[in-house]
């Protein structure tokens, strides 16, 4: 059945990065055109949500959103989210309407059409040079200024064994946050690794569980604060993913009672 199933992935693995592609060519030239100042940012921030949402439905997948909050428009955030997948740049592009920066890795680069793009709107972090790392500071106080919010990764990368439920944070989005006194808006993401995760033989059409949690203040907090709030943040992540899991379990045995009451019938 495994066997039957690879053509698929295959082809399913190709419609991804095709997908990607589409909304790119038809919008290029507004795309350029947003870039060419950093105040036409909102305007590609738009145009990089369509692109999100046309890969993640014509990928089969729809979203299922929790919130505890709704985010103040023109307030700057500090979003951090749980990483699984490359899927999950297109779900919080989708689900968070306050236009947003991404810190991430600058290997995306190499990524054709995506690469061009990512490298003039995201801040990059080379994770082996302590100079980068230094300059995403100042690149996102830049943004900052200008009104728009940051969304990091905070487990840095995604682990390469998939049994892993959530990585350990670094520390920083957490910096950040604390330095420039923004409030973290934690996001929790259910689906993604099953959906669309980084093997390659794998995923599958359907839903995707989003909780965006209430936002946590850093107002008076200092850099001695970063650790607990780390910690706080990635247990708040870690005890919702647990809540999915026990959801899905609870669902699955209502299911199969319900299966077994129509056979008895």
């Amino acid at each position: 059945m495994k066997f039957l199933k690879k053509p698929f992935w295959i082809l399913y693995r190709i419609w991804f990065y095709v997908l990607m592609a589409i909304p790119i060519l038809i919008m290029f030239p507004f795309l350029v055109l947003s870039i060419l100042k950093e105040s036409g940012y909102p305007y590609f921030f738009k145009m990089a949500r369509i692109w999100a949402k046309f890969i993640l439905f014509g990928m089969g997948f729809y979203y299922k959103v929790e919130r505890e909050q709704r985010l103040q428009k023109g307030k700057s955030y500090m979003i951090i989210a749980n990483h699984t997948s490359m899927t999950d740049i297109m779900l919080t592009l989708a689900v968070v309407k306050n236009p947003f920066v991404f810190v991430g890795k600058k290997e995306l680069v190499k990524i054709p059409l995506f690469g061009f793009f990512y490298k003039r709107t995201c801040i990059l972090v080379d994770r082996t040079s302590s100079k980068s790392k230094m300059d995403v500071f100042a690149r996102a106080q830049s943004r900052l200024n200008q009104g728009l919010s940051i969304c990091i990764f905070p487990e840095g990368g995604v682990p390469d064994d998939e049994s892993i439920v959530l990585d350990e944070f670094k520390d920083g989005a957490f910096r950040l946050a604390i330095e420039h006194q923004i409030p973290i808006v934690p996001i929790t993401y259910a689906d993604n690794k099953k959906r669309f995760s980084y093997t390659f033989f794998s995923g599958s059409p359907g839903k995707m569980r989003v909780k965006i949690h209430a936002e946590i203040a850093t107002q008076g907090k200092t850099a001695e604060d970063r650790k607990a709030l780390r910690d706080e943040c990635r247990q708040l992540i870690y005890q919702q993913l647990l809540k999915f899991q026990l959801r899905k379990k609870k669902k699955r045995e209502v299911e199969l009672v319900h299966k077994q009451n129509v056979i008895d019938e």
